[in-house]
């Protein structure tokens, strides 16, 4: 809606006064263009002030090991003016800290007059200025099946299998670590994770299923190992059916169109298998965006994440 509709008097009032000084104002910023264009003419120029790299507001970071001596880049981004909820703030694990916490970040900070923004963004990453770590491969999956498959056998240089210790660092001496710093509820804990990340959010989901109020698993990488999470996700379907589960987290599925890499059509079966259990209590979400490739997913995905997160049901 334009301005002049909510404001006609107003707006033709302003318009009159600017027609009525233009001629003025025009001559008299003409003559001082023309005299500062003299000045500096006959002045040196000085050199540009040195660049420095950029600093988010309202973040932190620092490094933390774990409990086997792995150290891990946390960044954090948090609400630095105004009173906590009751209960403390939500937070949100984002996994591949390095890649993707500046989008959540940033969409958290120019939220932060609304609830959605009242909340913590918690980046896990690792030390060094690159997107990705090749040590996300031991945190993020399970050991390599035997024999190897031909698609697996080229990562088999790599370490596989760190997947459960990196688990028990998340919800257990991180949680803490970020409960000591800041006030936040110990009950909304979410988490998000893409690729091999959103694979790692599936077991997450599978072998510690009251860990996180929510999980947004990202792009998730199911046909790694040969697909060895759907035998995890046939187990945990069984532990639900037969009671053995009680209350879980809530998860959405988030995949774009044209994601060559984390398949959408598998996407949205995972999903509708998983939606088969809301009788048992689990709440799941398909997110798709039809534009996007596996490597846009995260940053498109962040707003749609922190109101899945945050947003009390």
């Amino acid at each position: 809606m334009r301005l002049s509709t909510l404001y006609p008097s107003a707006c033709a009032a302003l318009l009159a006064g600017l027609l009525a000084t233009a001629p003025q104002a025009w001559a008299q910023t003409a003559q001082q263009g023309t005299a500062a264009d003299a000045a500096a003419a006959a002045t040196p120029s000085t050199a540009a002030t040195p660049a420095s790299p950029y600093v988010m507001p309202a973040t932190q970071v620092w490094d933390m090991p774990s409990d086997n001596g792995e150290v891990y880049r946390i960044f954090v981004s948090a609400p630095d003016k105004g009173e906590p909820p009751k209960g403390g703030y939500p937070v949100l694990y984002v996994l591949d800290g390095n890649a993707y916490f500046g989008s959540f970040a940033q969409a958290r900070w120019v939220q932060d007059y609304l609830p959605v923004g009242k909340a913590i963004i918690v980046g896990v990453g690792y030390p060094g200025d690159k997107p990705w770590d090749v040590r996300r491969m031991a945190d993020y999956t399970a050991q390599l099946r035997e024999p190897l498959s031909p698609e697996v056998r080229p990562f088999a240089q790599y370490k596989s299998g760190a997947r459960a210790p990196f688990l028990d660092f998340l919800i257990g001496k991180l949680r803490r670590e970020i409960a000591q710093r800041y006030p936040v509820n110990l009950e909304r804990q979410s988490l998000f994770g893409h690729s091999f990340g959103g694979l790692f959010a599936l077991y997450a989901l599978y072998e510690r299923p009251q860990a996180f109020e929510a999980i947004v698993a990202a792009s998730p990488s199911m046909e790694w190992n040969g697909q060895s999470i759907l035998d995890e996700e046939r187990a945990f379907r069984d532990k639900v059916q037969a009671g053995k589960v009680g209350a879980t987290s809530r998860l959405m599925v988030v995949v774009g169109d044209r994601d060559a890499d984390g398949d959408p059509e598998s996407a949205r079966m995972l999903a509708e298998r998983l939606e088969a259990l809301s009788g048992w209590g689990l709440r799941v979400r398909l997110q798709r965006y039809p534009n996007e490739v596996h490597a846009s997913v995260p940053a498109q995905a962040a707003n749609d994440t922190m109101r899945f997160a945050f947003t009390l049901r």
